[in-house]
């Protein structure tokens, strides 16, 4: 005898049949009834006799509509057996409604029977019920569906056969995991399990598995899962509501793709950043390998080529995000020059300007994979199923390619992905060209500052010099810091370094006025603190001028911050006294490190910043023996908005305590131990270790305010020269001392003091107690005089005059022959 799954025939729901009070009787395969029993007599009031050999349909109502008698009679001899509700004839002409379950078996003789079971239907106004439900339920647009204890399909609608793509007869009596072995479908059939043993309903449970009609698409689902009991609280299996929700979720995924790309593209204004957030996010969401490639000139900063694209350009890979580490397009270094022919989709791409993809499983001849067979056999080897390309274009201009490749994840790309694609990218696009505009200005911007900061620190030999400039890592990250170091007479050298508030090409404009100005006062041999004051003037003289310039209120705002909020320390180390004069406008002290290592920052005068006009501004002395460390920097390096400046400053006296094999050494310690990441401020450094001049270096007379001393002074001066070896000189300097004691006894008063200072180049000065200065003129040829300091410039390399507190020195500088150094 053949079995069937328990409540697994088609028909109404299941009921359990109480077998003391279950009629029974046989059928055969003609439909005649050959087995009767007590209680199907005491049922219908029909003998054995009477009923025995007799067509079932005699049993049937025949007004019932449908089905008919003869339609009935075939259901209950259907092949896997039947399961419902039939109205028969009593024998005494009543009519009764009975629940039947006819079970199908085989007799030895191998003919077929049915067994057929039949109870009175205990629900009054099933009829009605099952004629409204019943229609309802079939034709409902939700899937509906009943199963058995054992989770097998007894009944299903067409909606929840997919349209008819998974037909009612391959359902019922299978478990869904027999038709879909998939851990998904695992995992449902145990949430129906759970249902089934506690009764607890499972509301808006989703799941996302193939389906049965495209295996190869993955579907999702949403189900409410319910416990099926009887009137008596049997438990007779579950039936379930399902739904598609396949768009809905996918539209869902395409948002939230969306939403996390929006959130994580264009972090920075990095071109080769942004391009690989864009990798970073579309895998594994969308695609499993994803590259980005853009033209050569876009990783510049360069504005690419408008228009069409009528040949291959050069491509560099900016971003690459793979699940597969062995793929070798992406286990490559970025920045890293493509060659791409022109058949191949990123170059095809670019040059139509239109998305592209391919299914490899479905290669046409003419395919890039025909054009370049052994990538395509790499992408199958990984098991690449699926290639979409889209340009990379904002703006109107075409900037590269993203391409994206799908392998473990099932589904092709289709229009849909298309314009996901699209979108995704347009995004990006625009934040890559707004990082290319950025790396533009901030690349002209860094050369016009790199253009107006030193080349190179001319210091002769009584400083050792080195210095460090880090532009901050912010948007118009261009400031204004500056240093320099400045040759002055006297062997004197002049170290300066400034900063103007802002950043941006104003900044950088501002501060390259302000170090013009600061050389060109320097010439001039003024003191420090006289020099700030002359800097002070010109700094509001500028903003004046830009202020009338400014047309609209914020603009006078920026050039007001970019110099007011401007400040300098200016600093003169004398080599000779070993004393260094120091001024500063609203800036930060120097360090000092003496030769046994103590670090200290003088207390200076902190005078305003520039363009301010207040008070005057105040230098102080040092003394600096040989040996010692001057640092000068600008408040970037100290100073952090999480950082106090006082803990900045802590830390840089630690570093400058750490001994280092050199000065760029010591500047590399000092600024990987304060700036460990990119500063969000400019950040300026200078450091200078003195060394002054010896005795030997140096000759010094008194000399008496008469003409008869001019001879002795050339006596002087001419042996000093043959005890230093420099007898090529000899001639040169005998006619600067004559013409420059000449001068100082003519015009000037006493004291009268003559010095020559020996380095690379020779200095002759000659000091009197005058404050007059100086006038070159040109003599006429009737003149007796006035062709001193005319032959003084002529004979020299350099010539000026600076003031002292006590009178004014001339003097003159010579270049050693022996060394033809340039100071």
């Amino acid at each position: 005898m053949t079995t069937v799954p328990k409540n697994a025939l088609a028909g109404e729901p299941g009921q359990r049949f109480d077998l003391a009070q279950t009629a029974l009787a046989l059928l055969d395969e003609q439909g005649l009834v050959t087995g009767w029993t007590l209680t199907a007599e005491r049922l219908v009031g029909y003998s054995a006799e009477a009923i025995l050999n007799q067509p079932v349909t005699t049993l049937i109502d025949t007004d019932q509509h449908p089905p008919t008698p003869v339609e009935a009679a075939d259901k209950l001899r259907a092949p896997g057996g039947w399961h419902g509700a039939v109205t028969v004839r009593r024998r005494d002409g009543g009519k009764l409604r009975l629940v039947v379950r006819t079970l199908p078996l085989i007799d030895p003789a191998g003919s077929r029977r049915w067994v057929v079971l039949a109870q009175d239907d205990p629900a009054p106004g099933w009829d009605l019920g099952r004629s409204m439900l019943e229609p309802l339920l079939t034709h409902s647009p939700v899937g509906v569906a009943v199963l058995d204890t054992d989770l097998r399909y007894v009944w299903a609608n067409d909606e929840m056969a997919y349209g008819g793509a998974v037909p009612r007869g391959r359902r019922v009596g299978r478990r869904l995991s027999e038709m879909l072995p998939v851990e998904p479908i695992r995992r449902l059939e145990e949430q129906y399990r759970r249902v089934l043993e506690t009764g607890v309903p499972a509301l808006n449970y989703e799941y996302r598995a193939p389906s049965t009609a495209q295996p190869d698409r993955q579907h999702a689902w949403w189900e409410s899962i319910f416990r099926l009991e009887d009137p008596a609280g049997h438990v007779l299996g579950v039936w379930l509501m399902s739904m598609d929700n396949t768009e809905r979720w996918r539209a869902q995924e395409r948002l939230g793709l969306l939403t996390e790309a929006s959130a994580r593209i264009g972090s920075t204004l990095d071109v080769v950043r942004t391009a690989q957030e864009l990798a970073d996010v579309a895998v594994p969401r969308f695609a499993d390998i994803v590259t980005v490639d853009l033209i050569e000139t876009v990783l510049r900063g360069e504005e690419p080529p408008a228009g069409p694209i009528h040949r291959a350009p050069d491509l560099r890979r900016a971003g690459q995000r793979s699940i597969h580490s062995e793929y070798p397009e992406t286990v490559g270094e970025t920045d890293t020059p493509l060659d791409r022919p022109v058949a191949s989709p990123s170059v095809r791409c670019l040059m139509d300007g239109r998305p592209w993809t391919e299914s490899l499983t479905e290669t046409s001849p003419g395919s890039w994979a025909t054009e370049d067979p052994a990538r395509a056999a790499t992408a199958r080897e990984l098991g690449v199923h699926s290639v979409l390309v889209t340009p990379v274009h904002a703006r109107g201009v075409r900037l590269g390619v993203a391409t994206f490749l799908r392998s473990q994840a099932p589904d092709p790309f289709d229009q849909d992905d298309v314009s996901l694609a699209e979108e995704l990218v347009t995004r990006a696009a625009v934040c890559i060209d707004n990082a290319r505009r950025y790396t533009h200005e901030r690349t002209a911007a860094l050369a016009l500052q790199r253009s107006l900061l030193p080349r190179g620190l001319a210091t002769g030999t009584v400083l050792e010099v080195a210095s460090r400039y880090l532009p901050a890592n912010a948007p118009h990250a261009v400031g204004g810091d500056w240093f320099d170091v400045i040759p002055l007479s006297g062997a004197r050298v002049a170290l300066v370094v400034g900063d103007v508030v802002g950043h941006g090409a104003n900044a950088a404009i501002t501060m390259g006025r302000l170090r013009a100005a600061v050389r060109t006062l320097a010439d001039l041999d003024l003191p420090p603190d006289e020099l700030l004051a002359h800097l002070d003037d010109l700094a509001i003289s500028l903003l004046e001028q830009e202020g009338a310039d400014a047309v609209a209120e914020d603009e006078l705002q920026d050039v007001a911050s970019s110099v007011l909020g401007a400040t300098c320390l200016y600093a003169v180390y004398d080599p000779v006294t070993r004393r260094c004069t120091l001024a500063r406008a609203g800036h930060l002290p120097p360090a000092v490190v003496t030769p046994d290592g103590t670090v200290s920052f003088p207390d200076l005068p902190a005078g305003p910043p520039l363009g301010l006009g207040l008070y005057p501004f105040e230098s102080a002395d040092l003394e600096l023996p040989d040996g010692s460390l001057l640092a000068l920097y600008t408040n970037g390096l100290v100073e952090r908005r999480d950082q106090d400046v006082d803990v900045g400053l802590e830390r840089l006296a630690d570093s400058l305590t750490c001994p280092a094999r050199s000065l760029d050494a010591a500047c590399d310690d000092i600024v990987g131990a304060l700036l460990p990441g990119p500063p969000s401020d400019d950040a300026a450094l200078l450091l200078a270790r003195t060394r002054g001049l010896d005795a030997d270096q140096i000759a010094s007379w008194d000399l008496a305010s008469d003409p008869a001393v001019v001879a002795d002074a050339r006596d002087l001066v001419a042996r000093r020269l043959a005890d230093w070896g420099m007898e090529e000189l000899q001639f040169t300097t005998e006619l600067l001392v004559s013409e420059l004691v000449t001068n100082a006894i003519r015009y000037g008063r006493d004291p009268i003091r003559l010095r020559l200072i020996r380095r690379d180049t020779l200095v002759c000065e000659v000091f009197d107690g005058s404050n007059t200065a100086p006038r070159l003129r040109h003599a006429r040829t009737t003149d007796e005089g006035g062709r001193g300091l005319f032959l003084v410039a002529q004979l020299s390399r350099r010539w000026g005059t600076r003031y002292t507190t006590d009178g004014k020195i001339i003097w003159a500088e010579q270049a050693d022959p022996a060394t033809h150094v340039t100071p």
